[in-house]
């Protein structure tokens, strides 16, 4: 619809263009001028249908008919226009450039003007649909642009949505290690005891169930709590965290495995212990916490053996030491994820310390972390 538009614009503008030379012109122009004027013109402006596809083709064409058709001008024009709209300056400067010895080649077969009235009245309307053009070539690529610029910021914030989302949802998948394979550790504990021990008197039998069952109740809340988390809408935001352990719910988790029979010597010597960060705090709590839950796994019954010592400035030094014992004959063990020491060095890592895991030299089990504490 465009391409015809100016097609229709290009002819009606190339009758006003020619009218002057048929009738207000004293050296009016021959029959044939006439009808290669007005063929040309024509030609020139029927090429205009393909000035998008070709056109630095179609402007050269319409410049050559302009050299013996003053009709063919708009058309020219509008085909100048279009080559500095769809092709970068160089070219779209170089057939303006060309207009100049057209239009003295047509006043010179033209009997009706001079070659300046010609190159006063035509040249400025060349370098103006030259310059139209390309300052509407300029503009689309600056749309384009911006354009490409909003595109791209709102690809890179989704992507940096989506990587805040899947690193709280590893976040919180860690928790949940930490946290439900420590209660589960006990619960194992709790069940062994009963196992081990089918001749406890009553009270104790009752009160090993309900350690039991106040066990398995926190287990089960906690794992409600991150499933619920995890199966928010992509587009939710998730619920906040809950409160985090520091260092001093150490001697909480000692407790807690001691109550479910764990054979654990304690000892933490930290100066200042209120002052530690937050997440130090927490990093050396879920240290000291997946290293007894795979004792309780692993080496039930063992005895074990927590050391934390550290001091602003000198770094937070965490060993948990255990001896493995000879596994009886039908004794089962927890299943492990092998995800528990992995999580675990990721996490000091990230903290900037250093993590050994492994046996020593005279057979004991040993975890042993070193984390930075910069005063």
């Amino acid at each position: 619809m465009i391409d015809v538009l100016g097609i229709l614009v290009a002819v009606g503008l190339g009758a006003l263009f020619l009218s002057p030379e048929l009738h207000d012109n004293p050296d009016a122009l021959s029959g044939t001028q006439v009808a290669v004027d007005v063929g040309a013109g024509a030609l020139a402006c029927t090429s205009l249908w393909w000035r998008r596809r070709w056109p630095v083709g179609v402007a050269l064409v319409c410049l050559l008919l302009g050299t013996v058709s003053t009709s063919a001008t708009p058309a020219g024009l509008l085909a100048l226009s279009s080559l500095a709209v769809h092709r970068p300056a160089r070219p779209a400067v170089l057939v303006t450039a060309l207009w100049l010895p057209s239009v003295l080649v047509f006043a010179a077969y033209s009997p009706t003007t001079g070659p300046i009235a010609v190159v006063l009245f035509v040249m400025p309307l060349a370098l103006a649909a030259s310059g139209w053009g390309m300052f509407i070539r300029a503009r689309r690529q600056l749309l384009w642009s911006l354009r490409e610029r909003a595109l791209r910021a709102e690809a890179d914030q989704a992507l940096h949505e989506d990587r805040a989302r899947v690193a709280e949802r590893t976040r919180i998948a860690r928790e949940m290690h930490d946290v439900l394979a420590h209660r589960i550790s006990l619960l194992a504990l709790h069940a062994g005891g009963l196992e081990v021990r089918p001749d406890l008197p009553p009270a104790q039998v009752q009160e090993t169930a309900a350690l039991l069952r106040v066990t398995a109740r926190q287990a089960l809340e906690e794992l409600r709590s991150v499933i619920g988390l995890l199966r928010d809408d992509a587009g939710k935001d998730l619920a906040p965290a809950a409160p985090q352990p520091t260092l001093r719910n150490l001697h909480r988790l000692v407790e807690e495995i001691r109550v479910a029979g764990g054979d654990i010597d304690f000892e933490m010597n930290v100066v200042g212990v209120d002052d530690v960060p937050a997440t130090l705090g927490r990093d050396a709590y879920r240290v000291v916490q997946e290293a007894l839950t795979n004792v309780a796994k692993h080496a039930r019954g063992a005895a074990t053996r927590v050391r934390v010592a550290g001091a602003p400035g000198d770094g937070l030094r965490i060993s948990v030491r255990n001896r493995q014992p000879v596994p009886a004959h039908g004794a089962a063990t927890l299943p492990g994820s092998g995800a528990g020491l992995l999580g675990l060095q990721e996490r000091v890592a990230l903290a900037g310390g250093t993590l050994v895991v492994g046996h020593d030299g005279t057979g004991d089990f040993v975890v042993e972390a070193e984390l930075t504490w910069r005063p």
